[in-house]
Formats: C-alpha cells, sequence, structure tokens
C-alpha cells in the first residue's frame, strides 16, 4: 500500500511499548510539507485502513498504490500552472495511473480522452496522438488531479465517499491560496463545482460541458480551452503549455 503504517515506540519503564500508528504516503516533497496537516487528521487514517481492507477482501484497486499521488509526484508544487479536475480514475484493467483523463502506454485512449484529442487538434491543429498517456503535460506545470484517488475495478465512483475528496479539495484551495495566475479547467458540472473553492481575483477558471461522448458536442468541442490557456498564461508572462504530445 501506498499509505503505510509507520510504527513509532515508546519505552515505558516495565520494558513494554507503546505504538502509534502514522501515516506516511508517498508523495512529492513540496507536497508533503504543504499537505502535512490532512496527513494527521482523522479521514486520512480512515482512507487508509478503508483500503487496506478491501484489498484485504481481495478487490482489485486502481491505480496501483505506487500511483494514487502521481499527479503530485509529477508535478511538484511550485511548478503548478494548471489545474485540469477529473471525477475519479479509469475502472478498467492498466488504464489508471493517477493522472486524470490519462491512461498508460499502450492502452487505447478511452472515449473522454479521445474527444480531448479532437478539440486539441481543432483548436491548435495538433495532430492526434496515439498514445493516451498524458505525462507530458505534466512535466510542463499541468496538474492532472483527480478528485477522488483510488476505485474500485468496474465500479465507477466506488470510492467517492471515503474520504478523498476532503484532501482533493484542500488540495485546490491551497493551490487557489498560496499561488497566482493558475488556470483551472473545469470540465462537466461535477469539476465545476469546484470553483467554490478557487479565488477568480487571482486566477482563470475556465468551464465546458464534460469531454464525454455524451456531452462533448453540447460545450467542450469548440472551447479552444487550450488555446485559451496559452494565451492567459503568455499575458502573465509565464511560460506556455507545449500541448503536442
Amino acid at each position: 500500500m501506498v499509505l503505510k503504517n509507520v510504527i513509532t515506540s515508546h519505552q515505558k519503564e516495565d520494558g513494554q511499548s507503546d505504538s502509534l500508528n502514522k501515516i506516511d504516503p508517498q508523495i512529492e516533497q513540496s507536497w508533503r510539507e504543504i499537505l502535512s496537516g490532512e496527513f494527521k487528521k482523522p479521514y486520512f487514517f480512515g482512507i487508509k485502513d478503508f483500503l487496506t481492507l478491501e484489498k484485504a477482501k481481495g478487490k482489485k484497486i486502481f491505480p496501483p498504490g505506487n500511483l494514487i499521488f502521481n499527479a503530485y509526484n509529477s508535478t511538484p508544487f511550485n511548478q503548478v500552472k494548471v489545474v485540469i479536475i477529473g471525477q475519479d480514475p479509469y475502472h478498467g484493467d492498466n488504464q489508471a495511473h493517477g493522472l486524470c483523463f490519462s491512461v498508460q502506454d499502450k492502452i487505447t485512449p478511452p472515449p473522454s480522452l479521445a474527444n480531448i484529442y479532437k478539440e486539441l487538434s481543432a483548436d491548435l491543429g495538433i495532430s492526434i496522438h496515439p498514445s493516451g498517456n498524458l505525462k507530458k503535460w505534466t512535466e510542463q506545470g499541468v496538474f492532472l488531479l483527480n478528485a477522488i484517488l483510488t476505485v474500485e475495478a468496474r465500479k465507477p465512483a466506488s470510492h467517492r465517499k471515503i474520504g478523498w475528496e476532503m484532501f482533493t479539495n484542500e488540495t485546490i484551495k491551497i493551490l487557489s491560496e498560496r499561488k497566482q495566475n493558475l488556470v483551472f479547467l473545469l470540465w462537466g458540472k461535477y469539476a465545476q463545482e469546484k470553483s467554490l473553492l478557487i479565488d477568480t481575483s487571482k486566477h482563470l477558471i475556465l468551464k465546458s460541458t464534460h469531454p464525454s461522448p455524451f456531452s462533448a458536442h453540447y460545450g467542450f468541442l469548440g472551447c479552444k480551452h487550450f488555446s485559451k490557456t496559452n494565451k492567459y498564461l503568455k499575458s502573465k508572462g509565464i511560460s506556455i503549455v507545449d500541448w503536442q504530445l
């Protein structure tokens, strides 16, 4: 598990020990420091216990434990300039790797990602890449955050109530409070609810329908969010994103 138990022992006078359970998440150092208070809260211990029990029951959880915090590990706090918010990880085998809308190498891009590629091509003339791995974006400051960081195999939104949203909401609030001139891309109603956590006097929010085939034609396709993002970044003296994969 990515949420490890670290045992700190305090020897008593009678030679016995008191054990205090702590959680040591495998997360990039800048995020570890900024979110350190969250790791000590009861809800976070609850997440760890829930995942441990589910795995003990033989349930398959995505993404793999070492990739749960991949968005954080791929884009350190000081490098974030664009935030894309998804709901929860893909729930099919070998798809999720901790970055919203992204899939692992050699996996066919799912329908929502295929529509993202279509819009990217229409907006910027970028050729559609056969890979669905968006890692290159994260290396340029695009924080690909799912609001819920785990899911049970073939059961979408199955971990919606275990506490992850408290953790990722705090992440969004801290980004809003401590940084300037971020671009938040909120695709779909669920992501748009996060706008309440963002200071619009300091940051740009771009909204559209979700890129899912069920809604993409009602606002996502044609939204030009990629060019609008770069136009805003350039106006603030921030390096633009090379969206080409």
